[in-house]
C-alpha cells in the first residue's frame, strides 16, 4: 500500500508573511493542530505547530498579531513522496519521532499529508477485515 491510497489531500496551507495570529485561528477553525507553510509557488517551505505558536509566542508573552509564521515556523522539514509505502513511512515517522509529514510532488508542491493516526486507523481496518476472514464460515479451503 501506497501513501498515495491513504493521504489527506485537503491539507491547510499558510504562507510565510501571515500572521501567527492568522495560523491559530486557521487551525480552530479547521480543528487542526499544524499548518503546512508554502510559499506563494506553491513549495514547502516549513510547519507551523500549535505547540511552536505557544512555546514561541504565547509562553514568552509575544505578540501573536505582529508575530510571523516565518519567524517561528520549523523548516527543513522531512516530506514524503506520494508512492513511499506505509511501511518507510512509519519507519521515516518513528525515527524522526514526528506525527505529521507532508507529502510532496517530483517538483516539490504539496499534494497531500499523512499523519500517524492515518496509518494506524489503515492497519486497524486490515486486522478488522482478517478477522472477520477467521471467523467466516464463508472461507473457502485451498484446493476446495
Amino acid at each position: 500500500m501506497l501513501i498515495k491510497d491513504v493521504m489527506n489531500i485537503n491539507v491547510k496551507t499558510i504562507k510565510p508573511t501571515d500572521s501567527v495570529k492568522n495560523a491559530a485561528e486557521k487551525m480552530t477553525k479547521n480543528h487542526i493542530g499544524s499548518l503546512v507553510v508554502i510559499s506563494t509557488e506553491g513549495q514547502v517551505k516549513g510547519i507551523i505547530t500549535e505547540r511552536d505558536i505557544l512555546s514561541d509566542v504565547v509562553a514568552l508573552g509575544g505578540d501573536c498579531t505582529n508575530t510571523k509564521v516565518e519567524e517561528i515556523m520549523t523548516t527543513n522539514i522531512i516530506t514524503i513522496s506520494p508512492e513511499n509505502t506505509l511501511e518507510e513511512t512509519a519507519k521515516e515517522m518513528t525515527e524522526n519521532k514526528i506525527k505529521k509529514l507532508p507529502v510532496i510532488d517530483e517538483v516539490g508542491k504539496i499534494v497531500g499529508i499523512v499523519t500517524a493516526s492515518d496509518l494506524v486507523a489503515y492497519e486497524q481496518k486490515m486486522i478488522e477485515k482478517l478477522a472477520e476472514l477467521l471467523v467466516s464460515p464463508e472461507v473457502r479451503k485451498i484446493g476446495g
